[in-house]
């Protein structure tokens, strides 16, 4: 697996966008002007880059309620997206969609979601949509732990493979389902081995570790490009906020979070893999740095100047013609 300056330089950004994003929502959320529910993403960043990296135009993601960083990957306007969490007239769903619903069809972003376990299903239609029309388009469903004991989620894996649908089931396991460990709510312990009992094929990677994602989506993508039916990827890393912007955590030990921001950031490993081996320049990365806390702090300002949704608007989007 080689990556070019281009592709690393092209992580990195993306990957510091996500993280910048988040703190930045994480603030202003605090003010009250955000409405609605936030679920931060800060910490995952390597698995929706690291899966995103290997998409194009004809492929679909479904996401969950932690959905910001999915956007970002899938290629979603940062401007919109900001807009769309501000519940503003120029959001990527004109501002009625809000954090927990954000989407971009025209991306192939098939929207955040405010059901445990949604997103499977809808991951399964897409797939069946590419493989009826030969598009050679993939879908990836992304889920939690907590999803992963959804039946909505097991009955879509067993779709997938009755019908050898390109699908790629990305579960992000970040440890908590709400506030409940992973550890004790997953029977068997071992989600490759489930997957397996469908007749998908799995892996389990360290989602701090960008390249470990890289490599094992990659492969698994191409396995499904190639005819090779649906494939499933665990992914376990920590998340750095609450389930939700106001969870007190009293469920995490004393600590924990500090003790994974000093020593389990993804964006820490990459960079210090990167410099060190002459890939790229700290000061190259640093610029990248200043450059998207600009961009945040614009599309802030922007969002904050924007104006809300029309009353006339509230009934319109509601039904699809075809």
């Amino acid at each position: 697996m080689q990556l070019s300056r281009d592709d690393l330089t092209n992580a990195y950004t993306k990957m510091r966008t996500i993280r910048v994003f988040e703190e930045r929502v994480h603030k202003e959320f605090a003010t009250g002007q955000i409405p609605g529910f936030v679920h931060l993403y800060a910490g995952e960043e390597a698995s929706a880059i690291g899966v995103c990296m290997q998409l194009n135009g004809v492929d679909y993601i479904t996401s969950t309620h932690r959905g910001h960083g999915h956007c970002i990957g899938k290629g979603c306007d940062v401007g919109g997206m900001m807009k769309e969490i501000y519940g503003r007239q120029d959001g990527l769903c004109k501002g009625k969609g809000g954090s927990m619903h954000i989407a971009d069809v025209s991306k192939g972003m098939l929207g955040a979601n405010g059901i445990v376990g949604g997103g499977p299903p809808l991951a399964c239609g897409a797939a069946l949509a590419a493989k009826q029309r030969k598009t050679g388009g993939v879908a990836v469903a992304f889920f939690g732990d907590g999803a992963f004991n959804q039946g909505t989620t097991l009955e879509a894996m067993n779709f997938a493979s009755v019908y050898q649908l390109p699908v790629f089931f990305v579960l992000e396991d970040n440890g908590y389902a709400e506030s409940t460990s992973s550890d004790w709510s997953i029977g068997g312990h071992n989600p490759v081995l489930r997957a397996r009992g469908f007749g998908i094929p799995g892996e389990r990677v360290d989602g701090h570790d960008f390249f470990a994602v890289y490599r094992a989506a990659k492969e698994a993508i191409d396995r499904i490009r190639e005819g090779g039916g649906p494939q499933f990827l665990h992914i376990e890393f920590t998340r750095y906020y609450g389930h939700f912007e106001g969870d007190a955590m009293t469920y995490r030990p004393p600590g924990e979070v500090t003790e994974e921001r000093n020593f389990l950031d993804c964006l820490s490993f990459f960079r210090a893999r990167v410099t060190s081996g002459g890939l790229l320049e700290n000061n190259a990365l640093d610029q990248i740095d200043r450059n998207i806390t600009q961009l945040i702090d614009k599309t802030v300002a922007d969002a904050k100047a924007a104006a809300p949704p029309q009353a006339s608007e509230l009934t319109t989007d509601v039904y699809q013609s075809y």
